[in-house]
């Protein structure tokens, strides 16, 4: 596996943590703002630059930037702009030697918990998300409606990612329920996923983002799921959890509900060996939280843990 870290495209203490921490690898987010164009390569150089002069190479872009991908997954007035967008990445990437982009089809409503303060040990906190807290936002789309546009935009954007050899990795609707109010969801079970990357495009350049603790709230076999997908793994987020899909909650991540060190096993026995990053880690004591699940001290718990568990597995050592 491939030790690396999750960096925003701004310097920060996540930077610097990281780096501290053996990470020399980076699943990069491109900067959302007006200054930066997406299709011209002096921008990717200056943003490229910053990253390689820190000491981190990147090898993913994630997410694919929310002011293009939004308008695709609605399939709205501008999705076909936004398309030749996307696809004007692709030379970029290689030339710059990024040759996986973390993709979802949650439209509408990404990610979402409703707290971020849920009691974790020591005092630390963590997201948290019930159903029965959740307030209905988000314009009316169908189930229906999201598989039509995401038909079109891979049938028009894979056959670009192959010429210049770039990967789709798809991530998991999080959480995995079949609707949010008016806002049906789509990639929340195995057989879905399995329909999006192999039935409607098969492609080497489609595969999935393995958020192995989506997977899990799912019900999906962890293992199972690896051995089916593992050609298809391009990046993994290293993420932990307790729950079910309508009430779960992060963990630190030896503190959940799945044993990360045999799932690290599983990974090894079925060849995957790609990009992994720690995911939603906890905002620890006394730490003044930016975004919930992304704050920089509980990264450092965690990618000492995954650093740790690779290690051990590479070599051998029992749990």
């Amino acid at each position: 596996m491939i030790l690396a870290d999750y960096f925003k495209s701004q310097r920060d203490a996540t930077w610097d943590f990281a780096l501290q921490s053996g990470v020399k690898h980076g699943v990069i987010r491109l900067p959302e703002d007006e200054n930066f164009n997406i299709t011209e390569k002096s921008h990717w150089q200056t943003v490229y630059k910053n990253f390689i002069d820190f000491g981190i190479t990147p090898l993913v872009i994630e997410p694919m930037p929310n002011a293009l991908h939004d308008h695709i997954k609605a399939g709205d007035e501008k999705r076909d702009e936004c398309i030749e967008k996307v696809i004007k990445m692709f030379p970029l990437m290689r030339d710059f030697g990024i040759d996986s982009i973390c993709f979802n089809w949650m439209a509408h409503i990404g990610w979402l918990r409703t707290s971020s303060n849920y009691p974790e040990r020591g005092g630390a906190t963590v997201t948290e998300f019930k159903m029965s807290d959740f307030k209905p936002t988000g314009k009316k789309i169908t189930a229906d409606e999201l598989w039509q546009n995401y038909e079109y935009f891979i049938k028009t954007v894979i056959p670009e990612a192959e010429k210049y050899g770039v990967k789709l990795a798809l991530h998991p609707d999080d959480p995995p329920v079949p609707r949010l109010g008016e806002v049906e969801r789509i990639m929340i079970s195995r057989s879905n996923i399995r329909k999006a990357v192999y039935d409607i495009c098969p492609s080497d350049s489609l595969g999935i983002t393995m958020c192995q603790a989506n997977y899990f709230i799912m019900g999906e076999d962890l293992e199972d799921t690896i051995r089916e997908f593992a050609k298809k793994i391009y990046l993994v987020h290293f993420r932990n959890t307790k729950g079910e899909p309508n009430r779960f909650r992060e963990t630190f991540h030896d503190n959940g509900a799945i044993d990360m060190a045999e799932l690290m096993k599983i990974y090894v026995k079925y060849g995957v060996d790609v990009p992994i990053r720690v995911d939603h880690v906890p905002t620890l004591l006394g730490e003044k939280s930016t975004l919930a699940g992304y704050d920089a001290l509980g990264r450092l718990f965690a990618i000492g843990y995954l650093k740790g568990i690779i290690e051990a597995t590479e070599k051998g050592v029992e749990k």
